[in-house]
């Protein structure tokens, strides 16, 4: 068997000349960088017309054009930014607005493995005993070692009351074991809070919604009712969200100021305001290795603007922004398109931000950087009082 130069039939070349016509209108609506590479779109050109005229098996066009524009954001090479195929980007919309069906389970990437950030209480992640810093290594036997958070998501999720195995890793379990998941029904609250002793109130913050502002005005209205003379603000483990929902947040925290700057490509930079400290009570803020996002948003305005205690460790370190687009057919693309800063313009992308208290959490052990932040709180009251 020998292989020789491949020579092009006439309707080859019809398809060829066909479709260099639209690499011409792709040149002239994109200018220069896409003319600086048309070679590179020539080969595209050919690539597509060898397989509608030479491949031996039928070829679905969609999927085909679909794998295309995953190939060119995977290109970018960033772990933030994906193509939405129709029932992903309808998963992700249903999460923005913080009602979903699936495990009851939040994950995030690191070191390109899918890792539980945080299960709910009363799901069936929870009732299994899942735990942050799980390791997802397979999802139904597939190994999703690199896999966009998109796709891991879509995976998890499907109709009521299927059933889906999930293979995990866990640092004090010696090999890999697997635990079998229930799909329900999964509507999740945002924020938890409760008193704990001397007006020292609690404020849980799971995720980031569209929800979360409202949800926080009534627990803080609750809790004002109770007596709250001071206010431990939990982010641990949230894995972020939607942004302007942490700037709506934050205006419980922070005085009158910015709370996050938004870092455009070119140079164009936009600022998102705090209207004003309604709480102006003492405060504490735990923070982790999986505070992540718009929890870091928040975790940095209390820093810089100096309204608060950060307690914990240092946080995950996600510091860029990503835009929504809606594509044809019910798609959207997930794309980076700026960094954010805090008050102070630092950039924490990969750097996370430090606790002004350093305490670790030994796993499975009492929760001693809660215990540490009542401390501190406390000593604050009693400064105040005398």
């Amino acid at each position: 068997m020998s292989f020789g130069r491949y020579r092009a039939s006439r309707g080859t070349h019809r398809l060829i000349t066909g479709l260099a016509v639209a690499v011409f209108v792709l040149i002239v609506g994109f200018g220069w960088l896409v003319a600086a590479n048309y070679k590179q779109f020539g080969n595209l050109v050919k690539v597509i017309a060898l397989i509608k005229t030479q491949y031996l098996n039928p070829v679905d066009y969609d999927a085909m054009v679909e794998g295309a524009i995953r190939g060119v954001v995977q290109s970018l090479d960033d772990p933030y930014s994906a193509y939405l195929d129709p029932v992903t980007y309808r998963h992700l919309r249903e999460q923005i607005k913080g009602s979903f069906g699936g495990l009851g389970i939040l994950v995030g990437m690191k070191d390109e493995y899918l890792t539980v950030a945080r299960t709910y209480k009363g799901t069936p992640a929870y009732r299994a005993g899942i735990q942050p810093g799980d390791v997802i290594y397979k999802i139904d036997n597939r190994e999703v070692k690199g896999i966009d958070l998109e796709t891991a998501v879509q995976l998890m999720r499907g109709p009521v009351g299927t059933k889906l195995t999930l293979t995990l890793v866990r640092s004090s379990v010696p090999k890999p074991f697997e635990v079998e998941l229930t799909r329900e029904e999964i509507t999740v609250p945002t924020v938890e809070s409760r008193m704990l002793k001397n007006g020292i109130a609690y404020i849980g913050l799971l995720q980031f919604t569209e929800k979360t502002p409202a949800e926080l005005d009534e627990n803080v209205s609750s809790l004002k009712q109770q007596g709250m003379r001071a206010v431990i603000l939990d982010l641990r483990s949230n894995p972020g969200g939607e942004l302007m929902s942490a700037v709506k947040v934050a205006a419980h925290f922070v005085p009158a100021g910015p709370v996050v700057y938004i870092d455009y490509r070119g140079g164009r930079q936009e600022e998102h305001r705090a209207q004003g400290n309604n709480l102006k009570l003492p405060l504490v803020v735990l923070i982790n290795e999986h505070s992540a996002s718009a929890a870091e948003i928040l975790a940095g305005a209390v820093k810089d603007s100096e309204s608060g205690v950060l307690v914990g460790q240092k946080t995950f370190g996600k510091g860029v922004v990503q835009m929504i687009f809606d594509l044809d057919n019910g798609a959207g693309l997930k794309l980076t398109t700026a960094r954010y800063l805090t008050p102070k313009k630092q950039d924490i992308n990969k750097r996370g931000i430090q606790p002004d208290v350093v305490v670790s959490q030994p796993p499975g052990g009492p929760d001693v950087q809660l215990q540490r932040a009542i401390d501190i709180i406390s000593e604050k009251l009693e400064n105040r009082a005398a």
